[in-house]
């Protein structure tokens, strides 16, 4: 079910002018005049503004904003947000209350979900994938297989890669070396 200009009025918590919004006509989510959104594009959420191309899917209550991209056949999905210079390609999903932001990259065939976090100019790509409550950020990589999740923190230039598991309260930085 699509949301009315009202409902969106309510989500965004300011007013809006309805003219500055337009519905997606494949989808029927809402597209602020400042974004660029593909025809070929499935549009349920809110794209404030940045780009989406190709074949991505933002749906549910998922948000782009800023100068953030995504394309390929990447899906932005649930309550998930991705603003700033971000970047989601391929066929990458970031979903629950997931947030990707700042220079970070999602892509290949990765997933970042629950509430994780991965921002600064960190990367997540190949299988790879971040839930629960991690935090991925700085110059930190995330790929291959590897899998972060529950609380832990891979930051700075650490690099987590092949089929490793940080969980828990684990943090891996580049203090700490890589884990593989």
């Amino acid at each position: 079910m699509n949301m009315s200009f009202k409902e969106l009025q309510e989500k965004i918590g300011a007013p809006q002018e309805e003219s500055d919004w337009a519905q997606h006509k494949n989808g029927g989510g809402w597209v602020h005049k400042n974004a660029t959104v593909a025809g070929t594009a499935f549009i349920q959420g809110i794209v404030f503004s940045g780009f989406v191309l190709e074949n991505a899917r933002v749906c549910g209550n998922a948000t782009i904003s800023g100068n953030a991209m995504v394309y390929g056949n990447a899906m932005v999905y649930g309550n998930a947000m991705v603003y700033g210079n971000a970047r989601v390609s391929g066929n990458a999903m970031v979903s629950g209350n997931a947030m990707v932001y700042g220079n970070a990259r999602v892509y290949e065939s990765a997933w970042v979900g629950g509430d994780a976090t991965v921002y600064g100019n960190a990367r997540v790509y190949g299988n790879a994938w971040v839930g629960g409550d991690a935090t991925v950020c700085g110059n930190a990589e995330v790929y291959e297989n590897a899998r972060v999740c529950e609380n832990a923190r891979v930051y700075g230039g650490a690099r987590v890669y092949g089929d490793t598991g940080v969980s828990g309260n684990m943090t891996v930085s580049e203090n700490t070396g890589d884990a593989w």
